[in-house]
């Protein structure tokens, strides 16, 4: 995998915060961005580690005759509004596009990158979603169905506002979002993304979340510190899911190492919907800092277990079911590379698991997860002759063949 030019010291984890589409749409503003602050901070959100407010679509004015991008009404002083998100020790994250508009049709940075990314600094934004949308018409207007050309212009849309972000001076985190089209994962770090959307739209549905969440491992081995695979973001809270299945959401999210951008209404939130988002034990599998995207070990039927090699040498384990009902499931700890004398600790109970020889039963409610946390009695060799996975194993291997190797 190619070298990343993006800053590992933005994105060292994966980004959390918070972000106003799934909840407000074209409908936020200045005051609701303001409560959201707010609201990260008296929930625990923010100590937690949700520190990115990130506004979305729908905050852009016009143009002055120099080309300065203007807010629009909702936002009356973007540099005012950075004070007070970052008193509250918190960062600001903004909205735009490389093309002409707006997916909501307002005004994107096409032809004024340099600009837009001198403004950016200047209000005091920490955090860039910078979304396709018109640009695809540009694309398709110059390349026609020139494949390799239309690959080269979208690579280089990006890589200039990377580029001008970086010369700045002011570390903004640059998150691309064009839905996964031309296997993203394989060049977004090249051009300087520290994040990358590797989907459509996810929405408040279980099929969805679970259509997107199960689908990311062929990517896996592209996440690393300073540049993560994107999912989209949680809907954890918004009303369209049961706990056990926005618990699912939630599992399967910190195990595929992914940014954790609630979107949900922080003044509105049941006990329920903090606790899911708020459990430290099951960000620290997210956050961990060896950056290595966990990937699915075992599967049958409607169940399935997947592994994340941790720091310091400990794996989490997540078990699925993708079943409406309950269903028992056997974990056979080698599958993890556990053995019979590791130590397991459920992490929604924050109890320790009691385990007979070398196996684990329990039974996962319908559309739910469980997820543990295992320490083998040492670390293990593993044999990385073969298969995707491999280079991520985390643990010494018998060959040469993967880089985290000894």
């Amino acid at each position: 995998m190619a070298e990343s030019p993006a800053d590992a010291g933005v994105a060292a984890t994966p980004p959390m915060g918070w972000n106003s589409w799934n909840h407000f749409a074209e409908r936020v503003t200045d005051a609701d961005v303001r409560a959201a602050a707010d609201a990260l901070v008296s929930s625990g959100m923010r100590d937690a580690g949700y520190v990115y407010v990130n506004i979305d679509d729908t905050w852009e004015g016009q143009r002055d005759a120099q080309g300065v991008i203007h807010t629009n009404s909702k936002f009356p002083d973007m540099k005012a509004l950075a004070d007070y998100v970052h008193s509250k020790g918190l960062k600001l994250g903004i909205y735009s596009s490389p093309g002409p508009k707006t997916c909501a049709g307002y005004e994107g940075s096409y032809g004024h990158e340099a600009q837009d990314a001198k403004s950016y600094a200047e209000w005091g934004i920490d955090y860039l979603k910078y979304d396709k949308c018109s640009f695809g018409d540009v694309i398709r207007k110059e390349a026609g169905n020139d494949h390799a050309k239309a690959f080269a212009m979208e690579k280089a849309a990006y890589k200039k506002m990377h580029d001008a972000l970086a010369a700045t001076g002011r570390p903004i985190l640059f998150s691309l979002c064009q839905y996964g089209d031309n296997d993203v994962w394989e060049w977004g770090a090249e051009v300087g993304g520290n994040a990358w959307r590797t989907t459509g739209d996810i929405n408040d549905s279980y099929t969805r979340m679970a259509e997107i969440g199960f689908s990311q491992l062929v990517m896996a081995r592209y996440a690393g510190p300073g540049h993560w695979n994107d999912p989209d973001m949680l809907e954890i809270g918004n009303g369209g899911m049961t706990e056990e299945e926005y618990r699912q959401h939630m599992t399967l999210w910190v195990m595929l190492a992914a940014p954790l951008l609630a979107g949900n209404d922080l003044s509105k939130m049941s006990k329920e919907t903090l606790a899911l988002l708020t459990n430290k034990e099951v960000i620290a599998v997210d956050q961990d800092k060896a950056g290595i995207q966990g990937t699915r070990a075992w599967a049958e039927g409607s169940l399935e277990v997947w592994r994340k090699p941790l720091s310091g040498g400990a794996i989490a384990v997540a078990l699925f079911n993708r079943s409406a009902k309950p269903q028992s499931i056997t974990l056979d700890l080698k599958t993890a590379f556990l053995g019979e004398d590791a130590k397991l600790r459920n992490l929604w109970t924050g109890e320790n698991v009691v385990v007979a020889g070398d196996k684990y039963v329990t039974t996962i409610p319908g559309h739910g997860a469980v997820l543990l946390k295992g320490t083998p009695a040492k670390l293990p060799v593993a044999d990385c002759s073969g298969g995707v996975w491999n280079e991520h194993l985390g643990f010494p291997c018998r060959n040469s063949m993967s880089p985290r190797g000894q």
